[in-house]
């Protein structure tokens, strides 16, 4: 795995072995970045069900001010912080271990990006009613194409829905 474009272009990610964790794909996380590329500059970027990290890193390379990942497995925080020290990126960088519905409540951002394990289907539903009490301007939704999400939570309405293969990219922006 390699971050795809910015100040970290090309450079190599550290993995998990196993299938613990479900990696968003390089050519999906391109296509994501280049939707984002007009607004990624110099938010705060939260990676929930982080992983590895790629895509929260992804972010930082492409101009976020600072990241924040949300992640429960000691081996993949382990690896996120071993990918961010590589990259000499700690200081705009913050790991949370925890579950990540206990800790997204407390930790907003203004580009939220959700990527649940699909066995953990009840977590889409909890994350994204969590976050429409205050909703951030973006939250973004990685899934399976078989899996529908509602057309809004809250304040927050379906906006864009990108398909790549297998997965899906759904985009809820704020109502104002």
């Amino acid at each position: 795995m390699r971050v795809i474009g910015g100040e970290y272009r090309s450079r190599l990610l550290k993995t998990i072995p196993g299938l613990e964790t479900r990696p968003t794909p390089d050519r999906l996380r391109e296509s994501l970045f280049n939707i984002l590329a007009p607004e990624i500059e110099g938010v705060v970027f939260v990676d929930a069900y982080a992983g590895t990290g790629a895509v929260g890193i992804e972010a930082l390379s492409r101009g976020a001010r600072h990241a924040i990942f949300l992640e429960r497995g000691r081996a993949a925080v382990a690896v996120i912080r071993e990918n961010l020290r590589m990259l000499e990126a700690e200081r705009r960088a913050e790991v949370v271990q925890g579950r990540v519905l206990q800790y997204l409540a407390h930790r907003r951002g203004d580009i939220v990006f959700l990527d649940p394990p699909y066995e953990l289907g009840r977590e889409y539903q909890g994350a994204l009613e969590l976050l429409a009490e205050a909703p951030p301007p973006l939250v973004i939704v990685q899934h399976s194409i078989r899996f529908e999400l509602e057309d809004a939570y809250g304040r927050m309405e379906r906006r864009r829905e990108f398909k790549q293969g297998d997965n899906k990219l759904t985009f809820y922006r704020r109502r104002e």
